[in-house]
């Protein structure tokens, strides 16, 4: 059963969370999984696929903070302990670190499929699907993005490490082999949501590139002849003062093809560092035109408990959506913590987006 409110657009599955920490098993047993969210969604051979991030870091002892690394050519962990008491530790983030000037995440995140016949009964694979490798992804892979492209699977992701946070891409056509690609576009990106459709004869994806001396974070979009290199960036849409999306916007789900155009639903956040959806509608034959988008009203914002508490509370963010006939069903993490379901009908998101 869906259940519908009156503060934003999207029905709830009353079921929520589908998926939550307590759901899966670390990766080792001295670790504890303290997250299964920003899950990339996917239909393959009849089922509903979902590729979890799963965030996980050593099981904490009073006193100190241990947090993971892994080894860029073992792909094994390492871990480093702060005593809570250091005056050059600041833990005010429980997203972060920093120690003397240094920042480290407090968890290291991989990728583990889901799989399930209805789409909401998931059955979640016991070992990792895709491991963090290399010395890009020493602080972990995070909010994956699928893509079906032909017969072939696109995987972008976040990689992340003391290099910042670059962009790469993995291919599957069976879930059960991977081909990594090198890395696709350069820190700091993020926030990757490649088109299912070539436009004009390119492959085209939105990104998320973060300014320095304006402190932006906005949406581009760029053109690539082959899916490994990217250019003719254009920004695709700007944060907007007064509304849900005042501080930073980013890419959601990778982008559907309907016939009124490319839907995409985003996520933007304020200067409270709440995260709510919102969606835009890009011209089919040049995706660097916005039709129509979110106004005041989100999509979707953070209402329930388990999206306004949690790990890290009130934020609703999506990486995958799946359209089946006039429903769309949203698979969204919440509170950076687990992974939940609503669904909106494409009729009621034309009137959303008055179009």
């Amino acid at each position: 059963m869906f259940i519908s409110n009156k503060r934003d657009c999207a029905k709830r599955f009353s079921g929520n969370p589908l998926i939550g920490p307590s759901d899966l098993t670390p990766s080792r047993d001295d670790f504890e999984v303290i997250g299964a969210f920003n899950s990339a969604a996917f239909t393959y051979r009849g089922k509903t696929g979902l590729l979890l991030r799963v965030a996980e870091r050593p099981k904490q002892e009073s006193g100190r903070i241990s947090i993971p690394t892994v080894h860029p050519e073992t792909g094994k962990y390492h871990i480093k302990h702060f005593r809570k008491d250091d005056p050059l530790l600041d833990d005010s983030d429980p997203r972060t670190i920093i120690y003397d000037g240094r920042i480290w995440l407090t968890s290291v995140s991989h990728f583990r499929l889901a799989w399930s016949d209805d789409g909401i009964n998931f059955t979640i694979e016991n070992s990792p699907a895709i491991w963090p490798r290399g010395e890009y992804e020493t602080y972990g892979i995070e909010d994956p993005r699928v893509t079906k492209i032909g017969k072939r699977y696109y995987i972008t992701y976040s990689a992340v490490s003391e290099n910042e946070v670059a962009v790469g891409i993995i291919r599957t056509e069976d879930w059960n082999k991977f081909t990594r690609k090198p890395l696709i576009l350069h820190p700091f990106n993020k926030d990757v949501c490649l088109f299912p459709n070539k436009s004009r004869g390119k492959y085209w994806l939105i990104h998320r590139p973060s300014g320095i001396l304006w402190n932006r974070s906005w949406m581009w979009i760029s053109e690539s002849p082959d899916l490994t290199h990217w250019g003719n960036p254009v920004c695709l849409a700007r944060t907007r003062p007064g509304k849900f999306d005042s501080t930073r916007i980013g890419g959601g789900a990778p982008p559907i093809l309907t016939d009124k155009g490319f839907l995409e639903i985003y996520h933007g956040a304020d200067k409270n560092h709440k995260y709510c959806l919102g969606a835009m509608l890009l011209d089919r034959n040049n995706p660097a035109k916005i039709i129509a988008r979110t106004g005041s009203k989100p999509l979707v914002q953070p209402i329930t408990s388990y999206e306004r508490k949690g790990f890290f509370g009130n934020v609703v963010f999506t990486d995958g959506a799946i359209l089946k006939n006039d429903e769309l069903r949203i698979y969204y993490g919440a509170s950076d913590s687990m992974t939940c379901l609503a669904k909106v009908h494409l009729s009621e998101l034309w009137r959303h987006l008055g179009v």
